[in-house]
């Protein structure tokens, strides 16, 4: 069965993940018999397969509304990982009126992420307050939690399932829970992560109430300096019927980024 139901949308990352952007060098495929006490491995896979020291990538998003209207947004992505953690920094570049528009995330196991806001309008950066995590970061269908980079140990997982394929890769649904729920804008998110790659391929985001706010679709996964992740993300909020497609044009690692640019100090210094 193919998990994708029509018009619901794509991650990352990272990750993400952007999730934003999220990935890792090595990930063998599993056996479909895989035990509950390895969900944390599975997800650990995805977290920690970029052990690059810095990361930077050149990429657009463009968001639509509940009409189809879509408007085009340039930025650059940076990352530098520390020790114990990671800070992530997002500089707009075009339109005009965005351009300069900069977001600094840290991030640390165990502590609330601090994330610092700079328009150049203002001429400062300032602390994004923990209420405005769940508001859209311009005008996106990304929050500013989606936008900074996860901790693995601030979740716990349960493996739900193991035989749904997305885009032709087998697939482990994953439930994963804030270990503080105070910290993070969702009472639990739901993962499909490929079993022959490390990366989250489908996501549903579902918030106190239990009510499925966001969905989230990875593809075109590319293969870079050993490091897997997707060039094309999707993200769409269930109830306004918005979406909003990250595409990446450019991935570069270990280029020797400065940790001095991630500071609040120096947002109004750095260039696209």
């Amino acid at each position: 069965m193919n998990r994708i139901p029509e018009n619901q949308a794509k991650f990352l990352t990272p990750t993400l993940a952007m999730s934003i952007l999220a990935s890792a060098l090595f990930f063998p495929g599993r056996s479909a018999s895989v035990a509950i006490s390895d969900v944390r491995e599975i997800m650990s896979g995805v977290y920690r397969q970029d052990t690059s020291h810095d990361t930077t990538m050149r990429a657009n998003l463009e968001v639509f509304d509940n009409q189809g209207h879509g408007k085009k947004k340039r930025f650059t992505y940076r990352r530098i990982a520390s020790d114990g953690g990671s800070k992530t920094l997002v500089v707009f570049t075009d339109p005009q009126e965005i351009r300069g528009v900069a977001l600094l995330s840290v991030n640390r196991q165990g502590v609330d992420d601090r994330q610092f806001l700079y328009t150049p309008a203002t001429h400062r950066a300032r602390s994004v307050a923990a209420q405005e995590r769940s508001a859209r970061f311009i005008a996106s269908d990304f929050t500013y939690e989606d936008i900074a980079e996860r901790v693995l140990d601030d979740f716990t997982y349960r493996l739900l399932g193991s035989d749904e394929s997305i885009d032709g890769h087998k697939s482990y649904k994953v439930e994963a829970t804030p270990v503080v729920p105070g910290r993070s804008q969702y009472k639990f998110i739901y993962y499909w992560v490929a079993q022959d790659v490390p990366v989250v391929l489908f996501g549903e985001m579902y918030d106190s109430n239990g009510r499925k706010v966001r969905v989230l679709h990875a593809s075109q996964l590319k293969r870079e300096s050993g490091i897997w992740g997707a060039r094309h993300t999707e993200m769409s909020s269930v109830q306004d019927a918005t979406r909003t497609v990250l595409t990446i044009d450019q991935v570069k690692f270990n280029t020797g980024l400065n940790e001095k640019l991630f500071t609040p100090e120096e947002l109004g210094e750095i260039g696209p």
